[in-house]
């Protein structure tokens, strides 16, 4: 890739971020230093007991991420896609009990960095199943269940491009 199609890439991913509400923003950055190991969690998010209790439940439901990496079905055979399926529905089940995700966009945002982008193909299967489920409120359902494009449904191909924008914590902006 040439130096100046990654730096679009970067900038169109930039922009998509800066699209989503700022809750999103801020779930999804936190949901990242969680996901990727990137820092204590609790000391730099947790302001409160209750978000301290809130990350150490998503520390819980995040555990299987790493084996999920390599369980990214290579040759889209039933039982991979199953085993992978079943054990990434339980993740994003969590993160969609949540709240802070109210898109399609901003779920797929999140999961192409925390599985790479060998998941995309399978992130609107799981979008959807998660989104049906009954532990999410009726309206909500709704709503999330509408955010997923028609082009998203129903995309022919998906881009193997490991995304190259990864937001992290800012001080200025997360303090204030």
């Amino acid at each position: 890739m040439t130096l100046a199609s990654t730096t679009s890439l970067a900038i169109g991913e930039m922009r998509e971020f800066a699209s989503f509400a700022a809750c999103e923003q801020r779930y999804i950055k936190c949901s990242l230093d969680i996901g990727l190991a990137r820092c204590d969690a609790f000391r730099l998010w947790g302001r409160t007991e209750q978000e301290n209790t809130a990350i150490r439940r998503q520390y819980v439901a995040y555990q299987d991420l790493k084996a999920l990496r390599d369980l990214v079905p290579k040759g889209g055979t039933m039982g991979e896609i199953e085993q992978f399926l079943g054990k990434l529905l339980r993740t994003v089940t969590f993160d969609l009990e949540q709240e802070r995700l109210a898109s399609f966009s901003a779920f797929r945002f999140l999961y192409e960095r925390l599985l790479g982008p060998e998941a995309r193909p399978y992130l609107p299967a799981v979008f959807c199943a998660a989104a049906a489920l009954p532990q999410i409120r009726p309206e909500r359902r709704k709503m999330l269940l509408q955010s997923l494009s028609e082009a998203a449904a129903t995309a022919p191909a998906w881009s193997d491009a490991q995304p190259s924008f990864y937001p992290e914590f800012i001080e200025d902006v997360e303090t204030a």
